[in-house]
């Protein structure tokens, strides 16, 4: 899947507050976790200890094959 420029800048436009973001109860306890926000066509990654650093923005698409790919043990160390 190819995203054109034009289109991460769109996703891009969305603004994201705070209280956007959620992340899974399971990984309260762990250090290491990201949070994400779904909101207007995008989905927002970020550092849960670290909110200032950068945010991945990502479309549907692209999302759904990266759950893809988590569900079926793509990235498993």
């Amino acid at each position: 899947m190819v995203v054109q420029a034009d289109d991460k800048k769109e996703l891009r436009k969305v603004k994201f507050n705070d209280d956007d973001f959620r992340k899974a109860s399971g990984t309260l306890m762990r250090r290491i976790c990201v949070m994400v926000a779904h909101k207007d066509g995008a989905i927002a990654v970020r550092d849960s200890k670290d909110a200032s650093k950068m945010t991945l923005v990502f479309n549907e698409e692209e999302w759904s094959v990266f759950v893809k790919g988590v569900k079926a043990g793509e990235f498993d160390l």
